[in-house]
């Protein structure tokens, strides 16, 4: 593609350069929680904020760490993916929230997903419809061993990503009404965990670069346990989320040193 920075090396969206962030990127969405992602590290320090992408890099166990934000939804996070592959970074762990679909999913707990169901535009243009979005498996049992580590009360599956945060809450007052109702039985009938907006791309840029990726999320609540009149606590502190990615982070540097590939 052309070089729209003039051949500085930094990344147009990111405004990262190579040195600038670790071989592991933690991938919140929102601007606000990377500094509280970054406490977590040790001596982490700004190294970028343009747009919606904010990025800091620190350590953990002495190896360099970054976070960086994504902003909402697929296209913004393969953009993000893509820059950080090329400034060096080949291990992402997705931070975020979901809403849950299946009832034993409840406001508190954290999804680890195993793989996404790709109902969004962005990973089409990377793979065909056929192709499966799915997490690295070393990634996601970290994350899982994280959180059992920590008395995190988790969830491992499928989860499904979406374009519209209003197609999936207020499906009815939208034209297609009728394909996301149906839609959303489907995945009700198949167990899928929750819904969420950027998994399946990054799951599918990561197979695209040849990278690991991964994905945990902090259930805000169920819309479906609230329909059936169920206990539907609605929560918002992700710092359970937070731990469980910061944590799955440090695991599979354990399991990079014990294996040689760190």
């Amino acid at each position: 593609m052309s070089d729209y920075m003039n051949g500085t090396g930094i990344q147009y969206h990111l405004h990262t350069k190579k040195g600038d962030v670790g071989r592991y990127v933690i991938l919140p969405g929102d601007p606000k929680r990377v500094p509280l992602i970054a406490q977590h590290l040790e001596d982490a320090r700004l190294v970028a904020d343009s747009r919606e992408f904010v990025t800091y890099t620190g350590s953990l166990d002495g190896v360099p760490v970054s976070v960086t934000s994504t902003g909402i939804g697929g296209p913004s996070a393969s953009i993000a993916m893509e820059e950080l592959f090329k400034c060096g970074a080949d291990t992402f762990v997705r931070m975020g929230t979901c809403g849950g679909i299946a009832l034993p999913v409840m406001g508190g707990d954290v999804v680890i997903a195993t793989g996404a169901v790709r109902m969004e535009g962005t990973s089409r243009e990377y793979a065909p419809i056929e192709f499966p979005a799915v997490a690295d498996f070393d990634v996601a049992m970290c994350l899982r061993a994280a959180a059992r580590r920590l008395g995190i009360r988790e969830h491992m599956g499928v989860v499904q990503c979406k374009d519209s945060f209003y197609g999936q809450h207020d499906p009815d007052e939208m034209p297609v009404s009728y394909e996301l109702n149906a839609k959303w039985e489907a995945w009700k009938r198949l167990g899928v965990l929750a819904s969420e907006m950027e998994s399946a791309a990054l799951f599918t840029v990561a197979a695209r670069l040849g990278v690991r990726a991964g994905s945990c999320f902090f259930v805000v609540a169920n819309q479906e346990r609230e329909k059936l009149g169920m206990d539907n606590p609605k929560l918002h502190d992700t710092s359970a989320a937070i731990t469980v990615a910061v944590e799955g982070v440090r695991e599979i540097i354990r399991l990079d040193k014990a294996s040689g590939r760190l």
